[in-house]
């Protein structure tokens, strides 16, 4: 079993800057991505960000140039440093990681979830 937990969500003003964390734990063999995604009331959920195992990122054209996505292999923990804030970027951020357990088989695991609003 393997568990993500988040956090460093909160409020912040348009322009501002959060960092979010999300930490894996658990019977791991490897990591093999570590991304971001968010969800707004009656949105479904997009992809944000992510992080694959050789380093590659990707990121979303709305989000790109502002935020950056990195990992600590040591501590299982990936990292969404969030720039340049607007009130789009309002939403639930989940964290999502494709972990292959002992077993070598591979499974999705989901984050709790962090709220970050973006207001004056």
């Amino acid at each position: 079993q393997v568990q993500l937990v988040e956090s460093g969500g909160g409020l912040v003003q348009p322009g501002g800057s959060l960092r979010l964390s999300c930490a894996a734990s658990g019977s791991i063999f490897s990591i093999n991505l570590m991304g971001w995604y968010r969800q707004a009331p009656g949105n479904e959920r997009e992809l944000v960000a992510v992080i694959i195992s050789g380093g590659s990122t990707n990121y979303a054209d709305s989000v790109k140039g502002r935020f950056t996505i990195s990992r600590d292999n040591a501590k299982n923990t990936v990292y969404l440093q969030m720039n340049s804030l607007k009130p789009e970027d309002t939403a639930v951020y989940y964290c999502n990681a494709h972990i292959t357990a002992l077993s070598r088989r591979v499974y999705a695991y989901w984050g709790q979830g962090t709220q970050v609003t973006v207001s004056s």
